[in-house]
């Protein structure tokens, strides 16, 4: 799916020495909220996946700002300190803030990004946020089970929404499940067959498009429960 004619590129402000980093904004007539969006460690944020959950999103009255760590935006393959990364998700949620005001705001990633998001809000509130989506939570390496990443989620103090796939091999549900179960502030989506970018075997019997839009689905309905003040 290419990538909406009303999508706009701005400049965010990244902290430190990281410069500003690029952003994709695309805010539809009908939309109420926006999600900060951030890409995973090894595609940016004009990935494929990205691309078609921000366009599906909207077609749900989700506005989404997409941005690049500055890594990515420098075109290197090795992620960024924790700490730049995080402080990164926090200047993406200003310049949202700034860009979409009205809307409520979420913030959200894919893998890696999501991480990070969640590690941000754990250590202090990302400023105005309500929630936050996570596409595919990294728990642990693949083929080494273990839920020391998920740790700081108890501390996060806002709603959290976690999109997960049964053969998610970054996610062993029989880690994530009990982890969650013990946040009462986390809601668990499982999507039959998908892996951890959503992909699905060919004898699933429906398409990654139909995963997408089920996707948005429920983050439009969960999005919707939330409080906006």
């Amino acid at each position: 799916m290419s990538t909406s004619p009303t999508t706009q590129e701005i400049a965010i402000e990244a902290g430190g020495r990281s410069g500003e980093v690029a952003g994709l904004l695309q805010i539809p007539s009908h939309a109420s909220r926006l999600l900060v969006f951030a890409h995973g460690a090894g595609a940016g944020m004009r990935h494929a996946f990205m691309d078609a959950a921000a366009s599906v999103l909207g077609a749900h009255g989700i506005a989404t700002l997409r941005y690049q760590f500055p890594y990515m935006q420098k075109k290197s393959r090795r992620p960024d300190p924790p700490a730049v990364l995080q402080a990164t998700v926090r200047g993406a949620v200003r310049a949202a803030a700034a860009a979409g005001p009205g809307l409520t705001l979420l913030a959200a990633g894919k893998s890696m990004g999501g991480r990070m998001t969640s590690l941000a809000a754990a250590d202090e509130p990302l400023e105005g946020v309500r929630g936050l989506v996570f596409f595919g939570f990294p728990l642990h390496p693949a083929g080494r089970p273990s839920s020391e990443r998920g740790a700081h989620l108890s501390r996060v103090t806002l709603p959290m929404l976690f999109l997960q796939g049964t053969r998610d091999r970054l996610a062993e549900l029989e880690r994530l499940r009990p982890l969650l179960a013990a946040i009462p502030r986390a809601t668990l989506k499982v999507f039959e067959g998908a892996d951890h970018s959503f992909h699905l075997p060919k004898s699933a019997g429906r398409t990654e498009d139909d995963v997408l839009s089920e996707i948005a689905q429920t983050v439009a309905d969960w999005a919707g429960s939330l409080p906006t003040t």
